[in-house]
């Protein structure tokens, strides 16, 4: 089992920062991946990025490289979204998720441990 609670959303203006966090407990494995996920209303929840136990990340989104970055401090179990250069368009509920043993990070289906959310507005 893992529990992920996300903090850290918010409101703010277009082309402001946000740092969103996750802290995990429970087991982890080799395996292991933690990913940031995010729905807009209306739409499907998409993987944003991902980083797996070994600190290895992935980027999901064409549309975040370059502007967000996934990191994670092992002491704390934390993994972190940073959020750079915010658009109207990331506005949604951010989740974090966690699956073991995932063979690919931006698959949807490799998570079964869910956090329980946490909303970003972006406005123009």
């Amino acid at each position: 089992q893992v529990q992920l609670v996300e903090g850290g959303g918010g409101s703010v203006q277009a082309g402001g920062s946000l740092r969103l966090s996750c802290a995990r407990s429970g087991n982890t494995y080799s395996g292991t991946a933690i990913g940031w996920f995010r729905q807009a209303p209306g739409k499907e929840r998409e993987v944003v990025a991902a980083i797996d136990i070994g600190g290895r990340s992935t980027y999901c989104i064409d549309s975040v490289k370059g502007r967000f970055t996934i990191s994670q401090d092992k002491a704390k179990a934390t993994i972190y979204l940073q959020m750079n250069g915010l658009k109207t368009e990331d506005t949604a509920m951010y989740y974090c998720a966690a699956g073991h043993y995932v063979a690919d990070k931006c698959q949807r289906s490799e998570y079964n441990y869910w956090g329980q959310g946490t909303q970003v507005t972006v406005s123009s």
